[in-house]
């Protein structure tokens, strides 16, 4: 379904996710210290977050702040527990065809919304319409694009009501989708997925999910104190949630703090409970037993425009680049942050073999796609100027003005200028001018990244399949489309003979150096040791507050 990946929305998504809150290095786990099962009287956990929340209206949101506060207020069919795990929420029993394509949710009776009113199936329904329906102009429809008539309603062609859901029970949802996408339940534990309450909805209209009190709320909490453009909020605990006996916390704070020293200044005098780190600040604290390291789930890499440089289409040429950067160094040296060089170009703690449960990531290396050995890097290099009679290779190198971003570049730059007859120069513009300018083929190398919304490697993969717009540099090979073709259509249902369909891919395209993995950035912070229960995940909606709780 490689259409749910056409957006770059989601970089910034993920990417401001992974700043803002990040992943322990085993994908999955909390972020406390060991449970001493004796808990404070006060259940209060004060946050931080880079951003304001945008809008708390499920179609709409898609900023990571934003969604993780409907994630922590809404309930959708799934959540996910540690390791990715789908766990049941609003759905007590899911039926899947022989064939993939349709699914039937039998849905809780118990859960209810803020007002009182019972959350059913047509919920649901409702939601789904609203979001792929092209007036409502959802960011996020995309990520519906394997129901049944998607395309069709987003054209115009067909009404919303014709979508592949319908309610066939005031308990009872069912879903047709067009073909078997592996991924589907992980999806819908994102929130562009969740119900809405038609009446509450319609009586606010275009000020709907723009306060606190004009929002409807059937999860784990509701909003308090934030009038639409607030820099500080309180989620409360629901006292209408199915769930409310699990639900420990009474409260959780939250304030918007973008500077790290800020934030680690509001740890030190216990005015919050977990901070982002920088990498100063992590080299400074690195001995402290407070401090988590997250990684998984994103990649930053550098894309080599074959449409637009004749060199960088010979083999050779895109092997001797990669070869000639230190990517262990990068990560170790350089960010010094906790970030980990690549194993591929599928992030590690993503997904696992099906039968024997070892990490994509393992299973799909190929050791010549990210190793350094700059004497092969010049030999390589020497060979493809060569075949593509071009004596000197002078490339300009296009990245972000985040001082991360330049740091990176110009590590990058003194690497490749190793190799004899490589020129590079660098350009560093505004994230939205270097996607704008990325999107249109004008550059010659650019240092960009990817997090994935959900546990799948066909969520990295089919970027660099030919024709996906995230595809910038114009990488184009058969055997490699193949693989993910047929991974997502006669394989689709088959699990291993699909995850062995995108081991091949995977393996290909580092063989083809489609792309140069540089490494895999990491979030470090500091959390109250008192505080337990949080999960996190290296995929979609990567935090999970619900279940935390205070301890003594």
């Amino acid at each position: 379904m490689t259409k749910i990946l056409k957006g770059k929305r989601i970089v910034a998504l993920i990417g401001l996710t992974m700043v803002m809150v990040g992943a322990l290095s085993a994908c999955g786990q909390s972020s406390s210290s060991k449970s001493t099962g004796k808990l404070a009287s006060k259940q209060v956990v004060k946050l931080a977050t880079k951003s304001e929340v945008t809008t708390l209206d499920v179609s709409k949101a898609s900023d990571s702040t934003s969604l993780t506060q409907l994630y922590h207020t809404q309930e959708g069919l799934y959540r996910l527990g540690k390791n990715e795990k789908v766990i049941n929420a609003m759905a007590t029993k899911t039926t899947v065809s022989k064939d993939g394509t349709l699914y039937t949710f039998d849905l809780r009776h118990n859960n209810r919304w803020n007002d009182g009113s019972r959350v059913t199936a047509k919920d649901f329904v409702y939601s789904w319409q609203r979001t792929v329906n092209p007036k409502t102009a959802a960011e996020y429809a995309y990520l519906m694009a394997g129901i049944k008539n998607y395309d069709q309603v987003q054209s115009g062609k067909l009404a919303p009501s014709q979508l592949g859901v319908k309610a066939t029970g005031k308990y009872q949802l069912q879903v047709t989708l067009s073909k078997p996408v592996a991924y589907f339940k992980l999806l819908l534990a994102f929130p562009t997925f969740f119900p809405q309450e038609q009446s509450v909805v319609e009586k606010y209209g275009k000020d709907y999910g723009h306060g606190s009190e004009k929002t409807a709320y059937d999860g784990p909490f509701t909003m308090t104190k934030w009038q639409g453009t607030d820099q500080n909020w309180t989620l409360v605990k629901n006292r209408h949630f199915w769930d409310k006996k699990q639900i420990t916390l009474q409260q959780m704070k939250f304030q918007v703090v973008a500077d790290p020293s800020t934030g680690l200044s509001l740890y030190q005098k216990h005015e919050l409970d977990a901070t982002t780190l920088d990498g100063t600040q992590v080299a400074n604290l690195k001995n402290n037993p407070a401090m988590k390291t997250y990684v998984g789930g994103t990649m930053y890499y550098m894309q080599m425009n074959q449409k637009r440089v004749k060199a960088l289409k010979n083999v050779k040429v895109r092997r001797a680049l990669s070869l000639a950067i230190n990517k262990q160094q990068l990560a170790k040296k350089v960010l010094r942050d906790g970030s980990q060089a690549p194993q591929g170009f599928v992030s590690n703690n993503l997904s696992r073999n099906p039968k024997t449960d070892v990490d994509f990531a393992k299973d799909a290396y190929v050791k010549a796609g990210v190793a350094f050995d700059l004497k092969q890097a010049k030999s390589l290099m020497k060979a493809g100027l060569k075949e593509s009679k071009t004596s000197t290779l002078t490339l300009s190198l296009m990245t972000d003005d985040t001082s991360v971003s330049k740091t990176v570049a110009q590590y990058i730059q003194a690497e490749l200028q190793k190799v004899p007859n490589v020129k590079i120069s660098i350009r560093t513009l505004p994230y939205k001018t270097r996607l704008s300018r990325s999107a249109v083929g004008d550059f010659d190398l650019v240092l960009t990244n990817w997090g994935a919304d959900f546990a799948d490697p066909i969520n990295f993969l089919s970027l660099m399949q030919t024709g996906n717009t995230n595809n910038n540099g114009g990488f184009s090979d058969a055997t490699y489309d193949n693989d993910l073709k047929r991974s997502e259509n006669q394989d689709a249902n088959q699990p291993e003979a699909r995850y062995q369909d995108l081991v091949h891919a995977e393996k290909r395209l580092m063989a083809q150096q489609g792309v140069i993995p540089l490494y895999q950035p990491a979030t470090v912070e500091m959390w109250n040791t008192k505080v337990s229960g949080y999960v996190w995940n290296p995929a979609g909606m990567s935090r999970g507050y619900q279940w935390m709780k205070v301890e003594q």
